[in-house]
């Protein structure tokens, strides 16, 4: 792996494992934080110590129909989103994936990691 660390973070079912595998798959130094399961606002940067930070969404409905569980509790996802604030107000890139497949996620991202190389340069 090269290039800057990202972490990527996000609600449950909202895409994080699978474009940390594409981002990985492609050569990028990408890992999952499970900030959505931290009470501790800031685990994603003590945890990780990223150079980037990608954070994911999704809506209720589509985390139910990602999951096969139209019962998923609405107080659940929104104490992820919760958990997830300190990440939102800092992340470098913010995509909700609702409409989106896990490819075109992963287009949103390597797009954005593109610019950022260019920037670099």
């Amino acid at each position: 792996m090269s290039g800057p660390l990202i972490a990527v973070v996000g609600v449950c079912a909202s895409g994080k494992s699978t474009l940390v595998r594409g981002l990985q798959a492609r050569g990028w130094n990408a890992r999952h934080v499970v900030q959505e399961h931290s009470y501790v606002p800031d685990m994603w940067q003590r945890v990780t110590r990223p150079d980037l930070l990608i954070c994911l969404d999704a809506s209720l409905e589509t985390i139910r129909q990602r999951r096969c569980d139209p019962e998923m509790p609405a107080w659940l996802i929104e104490s992820e989103r919760y958990r997830l604030r300190h990440a939102l107000a800092y992340c470098d890139l913010y995509i909700k994936t609702d409409a989106l497949t896990a490819d075109q996620v992963l287009e949103r991202a390597l797009d954005f990691l593109g610019v950022m190389e260019d920037r670099a340069q």
